[in-house]
């Protein structure tokens, strides 16, 4: 059977944009039933792609063809709700009222739900109903994860593993790719290659293509050395120009240039983890907190260590941002105690992206107090060099921050934290719109890291990669801590996330082992076993660690603000001295606390539960 025509294909497409060509002899054909990714990076032209796909941008050049009646849905990067209901708006295209409310209800939204006032995923869920209600034979996705909770996510990987209709989807979601496509189109270079594989394959595939084409270019570099080297020779030789070989040597330094600038610019990442923070670094025992009625966490306790890398997953409105709030000491559990650690420098990227007004420009953003020089990691730095670092060009410094794509919104982010010494981390959803070149550089930035990291995230590759234990919240109040990222916690706890599951199911099954097993002999009850404490010596050391914990902090401080006098060392040589010794014998006294009462902590527990 001959295999059936594409629904859309364009062939030798060009399209410039400004002095350059956005896309010069881009080849695409999207077949029937098929799910395909569409990879390349921030900049490349993937959207634009899409919407040429669609026939809603016409290209310079090149040609375009399509099944006659072949239908499109299309899910933007940053939808926008109209209408007075989500109801109204899932069937404003022409879909039939009955069908737009089921997929509301699959996507977990009420149809009459006013359509403002919307979270993130609320829109980013209303748009894939008001797609998948039209019924298209293809439906055209970019970053449709963004804003998704992992549920969310994985109900859209089921919906799409068994839709009729063909996909081509933009997303940097690598475990989401890995599992819903069957081949990839790579847009780089203002070309598009494609594998026919799922995107599992892409990344060693990728690989050997730049190794090809790094060679390539090696080998024209010595071509264009060698020509120069005969075409002076012959000239010093004749004293006549050989104008052919002139011609040719042109030639070949044009290909260079033009491979040049094609060649992806680098982003330069780096992190300073600032000074060392005490061993512990948060202490919660018994932790609970409620709103109203509403119980988002239930008694929990955890204790993070200097070095530690926590992911956070869970529903949206679940309470991870409430959790992390409670970790940093910025909001009071309603139950429950937390102790802080010493010498906390955090830096917080928020993903609600407060602070960053619309109408400022870049440069603002990155010099609020003026000027045109920022302070990174403790160093001056030009404005645009930094901006640089992270791919902006210096026509962006003073453009509107509302021109920005959502990708370089989060760059700027990125930026701005990044500039400060920190000791904690805290990244709250940051692989919203990036790309995976980017992914991977804030990756391979964070593995070498050597302060703490809290990650919530809904990216279960980035979590797998970097977590080094997971906190899971369900949205009911239950929370579960696991070594290991995403997939350990799946491992271990199945079905923990799902509406309705047993919180905790590995104590249902010690239920049901119990139960199966023989009744013991009857026996006289005995007195139940008191838990048993600490010693009189050691409840009393662990009292005046406590004390030591809460007053040592304020001593560094006290000393450190007078070390922060500029003109000390030249007034008075000896009380410097004598600040920076009272520091130094301060912070070592806090470190050996830490310690001593970290095992003396860890000894009574391992005796009240014996």
């Amino acid at each position: 059977m001959a295999p059936r025509p594409p629904l859309v294909a364009l062939k030798n497409v060009r399209l410039q944009d400004g002095q350059r060509p956005l896309f010069d002899g881009v080849d695409i054909a999207v077949e029937p039933r098929t799910r395909a990714a569409l990879v390349g990076r921030n900049g490349a032209g993937k959207s634009t792609l899409m919407k040429m796909v669609m026939g809603l941008i016409e290209p310079d050049a090149g040609d375009r063809s399509m099944q006659a009646g072949t239908r499109f849905a299309y899910v933007a990067q940053e939808p926008v709700i109209t209408g007075e209901t989500l109801l109204d708006y899932a069937a404003s295209e022409g879909a039939e009222r009955w069908t737009a409310e089921a997929w509301l209800a699959t996507f977990g939204l009420d149809p009459e739900k006013a359509a403002v006032n919307l979270s993130g995923g609320e829109i980013r869920r209303a748009a894939l109903a008001k797609a998948f209600a039209e019924e298209p034979d293809l439906l055209l996705l970019d970053e449709p994860t963004n804003h998704l909770d992992i549920l969310a996510i994985e109900l859209l990987e089921e919906e799409l593993l068994q839709a009729r209709f063909s996909v081509l989807v933009v997303s940097h979601d690598r475990a989401f790719l890995n599992r819903v496509t069957q081949s990839c189109h790579w847009l780089e270079g203002r070309r598009v290659r494609t594998l026919n594989k799922g995107f599992a394959a892409f990344d060693e595939w990728a690989g050997k293509v730049l190794e090809e084409e790094a060679l390539a270019f090696q080998k024209l570099t010595k071509t264009i050395e060698r020509e120069t080297a005969t075409f002076y020779s012959s000239i010093t030789a004749r004293r006549s120009r050989n104008e052919g070989r002139a011609r040719s040597l042109d030639a070949l330094r044009s290909e260079r240039a033009e491979q040049a600038r094609d060649r992806p610019r680098e982003m330069y990442l780096g992190v300073d983890s600032g000074g060392t923070s005490g061993k512990l670094v948060a202490d919660l025992k018994g932790v609970t907190r409620s709103f109203g009625d509403r119980v988002v966490i239930k008694p929990f306790t955890s204790r993070i260590l200097r070095g530690d890398r926590l992911a956070i997953v869970g529903p949206n409105g679940a309470g991870k941002t409430t959790l992390v709030k409670i970790m940093l000491g910025e909001l009071a559990p309603t139950d429950g105690t937390v102790k802080l650690g010493a010498s906390l420098e955090t830096v917080y990227l928020d993903q609600s992206r407060e602070g960053l007004r619309s109408d400022m420009t870049l440069w603002d953003a990155l010099t609020p107090g003026g000027g045109d020089s920022i302070i990174v990691r403790g160093f001056s730095k030009h404005v645009a060099a930094y901006a640089k670092d992270f791919l902006f060009t210096e026509a962006q410094l003073r453009q509107p921050i509302s021109t920005l794509s959502g990708g370089e919104r989060n760059r700027l982010l990125l930026a701005l934290a990044l500039a400060k010494p920190a000791n904690m981390l805290v990244l709250d959803e940051p692989t919203n719109d990036l790309d995976m070149d980017t992914l991977d550089k804030l990756e391979e930035l964070l593995e070498t890291y050597d302060g703490t990291l809290i990650l919530v995230s809904h990216d279960r590759d980035f979590v797998d990669r970097l977590a080094t234990s997971t906190i899971a919240m369900n949205g009911r109040g239950d929370i579960v801590e696991t070594p290991g990222g995403w997939t350990d916690f799946i491992r271990q706890n199945p079905g923990f996330l799902q509406p309705g599951a047993n919180p905790r199911p590995q104590d249902k099954d010690a239920a049901q082992r119990a139960a199966a097993a023989p009744a013991p002999a009857s026996i006289a009850p005995s007195a139940p076993k008191k838990p048993g404490k600490l010693t009189f010596k050691d409840a009393h050391r662990l009292k005046e660690l406590e004390g030591l914990l809460a007053s040592l902090p304020e001593d560094i401080a006290r000393h450190d603000a007078t070390l922060s006098d500029p003109g000390l060392y030249a007034r008075d040589r000896k009380a410097f001295d004598r600040a920076t010794a009272n520091a130094d014998r301060a912070r070592a006294l806090l470190a050996a606390a830490e310690e001593e009462w970290l095992e003396l902590e860890a000894k009574r527990e391992a005796l009240a539960n014996a």
